[in-house]
């Protein structure tokens, strides 16, 4: 134990490049990797949260949750060219790093026995493009040279209708950080329910030893209190007028939610989300604002398949995912629910 403390502390004073956080903060693969090799040696379980950064309650939600389940806590903070398509927000995607650090800075989970100490945050990885992408790396998929990881018949629907090298993108990078981190769990949120699912896929199809399958945990999604709104990195972008509208998706899945429990067909249970869709849609025109549909659909959570028309609720409450996608003025949010039976999806 003294030896690693004794590690951790130097490697944070020579990684750590931001005094403002008292966490240790890693910029290359060979420091973290010391790191590493000194919790598999002290049999210290880590846990891990991969984020593209500008944090907010949602993120820090899963964090706590690693804290409460892993002797160590590790975050990864990189925004990756690799899933923004060309005519994508790369460029403008909020980086608020400094914020980050403070937020991560300030979590403590008090483990039940009082000897034990309070958990916080145990590093955070930060690394650079050209790390992550030795070959180099184009939002052009067409352009891209080096290795890359592809989840086939998965990353086609829902999502990957509309961003069809998304998955190819986040399957890339994923491995890559399971490969440098090596985490004992990972954890990921509900609200992008298709790629935890897909990564869930992967880890088990390439038979992953860190994490295992069973040891990627998707969390509930972090919600407003007020509205439901789903937290997530791009809300920033809304103006006032937008944020109002924008809780208006995730009604939109209730009320299908609800008609698909009380009976109705798939068909039917879509279509009362659009009409909740289409109302806000003229609420916004009256000020302004734009709200265009991109889905709303109902897929099975094992193979992403659509579900027919005249499906009902199976009698046995088969879980099913109902997802939408909607543009609020120039910002496009996803959300989610599970209906039927969660069990083996999301984590309590």
């Amino acid at each position: 134990m003294t030896r690693f403390l004794m590690l951790r502390r130097s490697v944070s004073i020579s990684a750590s490049v931001h005094s403002s956080a008292s966490i240790p903060v890693f910029t290359t693969i060979k420091d973290y990797r010391l790191w590493r090799n000194e919790a598999f040696e002290s049999k210290k379980s880590v846990g891990f949260v991969p984020t593209m950064g500008a944090l907010h309650d949602g993120h820090l939600s899963l964090v706590k949750r690693s804290l409460s389940e892993n002797d160590l806590t590790v975050v990864s903070i990189f925004v990756n060219p690799s899933q923004f398509a060309p005519h994508e927000d790369l460029a403008t995607y909020p980086r608020t790093l400094p914020q980050d650090l403070i937020l991560l800075s300030a979590l403590e989970y008090q483990p039940a026995n009082p000897p034990n100490a309070p958990r916080t945050p145990s590093a955070v990885f930060l690394p650079s493009v050209k790390d992550m992408y030795p070959s180099g790396i184009s939002q052009d998929v067409s352009q891209q040279k080096g290795t890359f990881v592809e989840v086939k018949g998965y990353g086609e629907q829902m999502e990957g209708l509309s961003r069809p090298t998304f998955f190819r993108g986040v399957a890339t990078i994923v491995t890559k950080l399971f490969n440098i981190i090596q985490p004992t769990n990972a954890y990921f949120g509900q609200k992008d329910i298709q790629q935890a699912l897909l990564l869930r896929r992967l880890v088990g199809d390439l038979h992953f030893s860190h994490p295992t399958h069973d040891n990627l945990h998707i969390i509930p999604t972090a919600r407003n209190a007020a509205n439901g709104l789903a937290l997530s990195s791009r809300n920033v972008y809304l103006t006032p007028c937008e944020r109002r509208l924008a809780p208006t998706l995730y009604a939109a899945l209730q009320d299908a939610g609800q008609v698909w429990a009380a009976g109705a067909s798939k068909q039917e249970a879509v279509r009362r989300a659009l009409d909740r869709l289409g109302a806000a849609k003229d609420e916004g025109a009256k000020d302004g604002i734009e709200i265009r549909v991109d889905y709303v659909e109902m897929n099975d959570p094992d193979t992403f398949e659509v579900l027919g028309d005249g499906q009902v609720q199976r009698s046995d409450g088969a879980p099913v995912i109902l997802s939408g996608a909607a543009w609020f003025g120039r910002t496009r949010l996803i959300d989610n629910v599970i209906l039927g039976n969660l069990e083996g999806i999301v984590a309590k």
